[in-house]
């Protein structure tokens, strides 16, 4: 009767028009969602672990990872190219063997012909995008869709408990929603963020940050742009926002850099490091390990 109970209360908590992901692994909860702030509607996709609905996890909390451009996360049919992160298949293996906790995983779509805007902070001649939105995507984020999954869903407070990431320009507008806005994200994933853009100013931006999160997982591939001189560029200003992240005190226990010979940027790349990612930012704490150093 008790569980009954509890997943009636569940039940009632949910949004009108929840849909469920058919081929995900696990329990996919695929949120419509309207922005005030953008004033668009895109969705919200909400991985919840094994046995959060569980009488006796009625009560638990959870850590929680939001991710940009949800669409790439979970299924390949939504995904940009039909490759996927595999998110899904990544973080309920990693709970069952116990090397994180339990955790809800948020992955938030692009809205397809405004993700340039919307993921750029700074005006730009390279890409040309002048009249750029993302200076308005940490209120997005923290205003809306934190508010919305918290009232819906049983995440933790605390940046120790909460992330952010992405890849590419989704990188890029992590980065700069963390660097605005101190305190919130205890996690960050940057997968071959575009630190090119806009002729590098959120390099410039980054080293007068003064708080950083806990944990930086940074990658990129050594082929990200299939050119050499560029390639090179490219891992030269993943290294220099590296030596920034130290010089603002992290240090080995607490970032992880990743440079991969001969990476592309494509989804299967960070696919495969996101193992390797989710271990370091949210491996269970214990005596001697890096997680248990914080």
């Amino acid at each position: 009767m008790q569980e009954i109970q509890n997943k009636q209360t569940d039940a009632s908590r949910t949004p009108a028009g929840m849909i469920r992901g058919e081929t995900a692994t696990g329990d996919l909860r695929i949120h419509p969602f309207h922005s005030r702030i953008y004033r668009n509607d895109r969705f919200l996709r909400v991985w919840l672990p094994p046995g959060y609905d569980d009488a006796q996890n009625a009560a638990r909390q959870y850590p929680v990872l939001y991710l940009n451009d949800g669409q790439n996360l979970f299924e390949p049919a939504t995904s940009f190219n039909g490759v996927e992160w595999q998110v899904d298949e990544t973080a309920d293996r990693l709970i069952r063997e116990q090397v994180i906790a339990p955790m809800i995983i948020v992955g938030i779509d692009n809205t397809g012909k405004d993700r340039l805007r919307e993921y750029m902070p700074h005006r730009s001649f390279q890409p040309m995008m002048l009249r750029v939105q993302g200076t308005r995507y940490p209120s997005f984020l923290i205003k809306e869709v934190m508010p919305f999954v918290e009232r819906h869903y049983r995440v933790a407070s605390g940046p120790r408990t909460t992330g952010l990431g992405g890849s590419s320009l989704g990188a890029l507008i992590a980065l700069y929603t963390v660097a605005v806005s101190p305190g919130i994200f205890g996690r960050l994933l940057l997968e071959s963020p575009s630190l090119w853009a806009a002729n590098r100013q959120i390099i410039r931006q980054s080293r007068t940050v003064r708080r950083w999160p806990e944990r930086v997982f940074l990658a990129t591939g050594s082929a990200e742009a299939g050119r050499e001189d560029r390639d090179r560029s490219m891992v030269d200003d993943v290294q220099e926002l590296a030596a920034i992240l130290h010089r603002g005190g992290l240090d080995a226990c607490h970032l992880r850099l990743v440079v991969e010979q001969g990476a592309s940027h494509h989804e299967s790349k960070w696919a495969q490091r996101f193992p390797d990612a989710l271990s370091f930012l949210f491996a269970e704490d214990r005596p001697g390990s890096a997680a248990g150093q914080n």
